[in-house]
């Protein structure tokens, strides 16, 4: 695991959009797996005007969002379909048959979560999953307990992340008790995962993440099995970290071959 500590959210939204960046301009038709919240909102922007100002071409690039809310149709203003066109896809000039957001309003929620996972596998596998963390750790929307071979499914919210999350809606008895996710399985196979976070309250999952044990009640944690996982922090996250001078000297040390 490569732990990347930038100064501030700025730094670290950069950072994480050169990343993406060299990665579509290696193989510019990229399976990118893409999270919302507003952990990423900074690397979109970034991504953004790297487009406009012409260092990205999007229009082979094919995208897997990590989840989606259950009840919430496309055009709801807090459902992550609309979310990821109001932070990106808008923006840029990705082919709309390439964007792929889970349905929150599937009739058939088993064969539909299938489906997902088949056609993420018909892609050729995600090249490169960004991801954010929980307050309690979790990736996706893969809860505490959750199986760390887990497939795309259909899943209860903690009420934690209901908390968490209903700053977005008028009152928390808004916010949608289940959610459709990848799971954490699903989430390991990609080529590349990305980890952002930033700020003292994301300080505890971070630590965990990177030095805790690895567990299901922490599902970030199956990170550390990850052949090629990066994280990137600013100082406020990356405050309960043992090892910063290690990860700061590595990362300045890093091959460039």
């Amino acid at each position: 695991m490569q732990v990347i500590i930038k100064e501030n959210y700025d730094e670290m939204s950069k950072e994480a959009a050169q990343i993406i960046r060299d990665a579509i301009h290696l193989k510019p038709n990229l399976v990118l797996g893409l999270a919302t919240g507003s952990t990423p909102v900074g690397t979109y922007k970034e991504l953004i005007r790297m487009y406009e100002e012409g260092e990205l071409d999007f229009s082979k690039v094919v995208t897997f969002n990590l989840d989606e809310y259950v009840g919430l149709p496309p055009n709801h203003d807090q459902s992550y379909h609309y979310f990821m066109h109001d932070k990106l896809f808008n923006h840029i000039n990705i082919n709309p048959a390439n964007v792929h957001v889970p349905s929150g309003i599937a009739k058939d929620f088993a064969k539909y979560c299938q489906w997902y996972e088949d056609e993420i596998k018909k892609a050729g596998g995600i090249d490169l999953q960004v991801l954010g963390i929980g307050s309690d750790g979790h990736i996706g929307f893969n809860e505490p307990g959750t199986s760390l071979a887990s497939r795309t499914s259909l899943v209860t919210l903690t009420e934690e992340t209901i908390r968490d999350n209903s700053r977005f809606f008028e009152k928390e008895e808004d916010v949608p008790r289940f959610a459709i996710t990848m799971g954490v399985g699903t989430i390991m196979e990609a080529k590349c995962c990305l980890l952002l976070a930033n700020g003292e309250k994301k300080a505890d999952p971070v630590s965990v993440l990177v030095e805790g044990p690895i567990t299901s009640q922490v599902t970030a944690s199956a990170l550390q099995m990850h052949p090629n996982a990066i994280v990137i922090v600013d100082k406020a996250a990356a405050s309960k970290l043992k090892r910063v001078d290690y990860y700061k000297w590595a990362y300045e040390n890093r091959p460039r071959f």
